[in-house]
Order: structure tokens, then sequence, then C-alpha cells
């Protein structure tokens, strides 16, 4: 393979990363607004971690595309 090429099944596994990653971080930050909202009695949390889980979420993805431009 030429040297500035990569192989194909790794640029899946990194798309296949990103497509995941963003979806995932945006549950668990819902869920763990969900269960704090149930343990303190409250009602406005999971609002709270969900948009903590997006900015984590889109973070991650900026980073990915940063590295992958750099290569």
């Amino acid at each position: 393979m030429p040297s500035g090429k990569k192989n194909p099944w790794t640029m899946v596994g990194e798309y296949t990363t990103l497509a995941v990653s963003l979806p995932a971080s945006v549950v668990v930050g819902y869920f763990i607004g969900h269960l704090l909202d149930r343990w303190l009695g409250t009602h406005f949390l999971y609002i709270v971690f969900l948009l903590l889980g997006i900015a984590a979420g889109f973070v991650q993805l900026i980073r990915q595309v940063q590295k992958s431009s750099r290569e």
C-alpha cells in the first residue's frame, strides 16, 4: 500500500466509532441525568446531562476529525 493510504478496514472502524460515539454519549448523559433526577427528586437534571452528553459527543467528533485530517 502507498504510505499515505490507510487500510480500508481501518477507515471503516474509525467511521463506525464516529457513528456510535455521538449517540452513545447522548444516551449516557440522559441516563445519568434521569437517575439523578429520580434519586434527588428533581425534574431538570436530565436536560443538563443530556446537553453535557451532546457536547461530549461533539467534542469527540471534532477531535477525531482533526486527527484524521492531520494524517
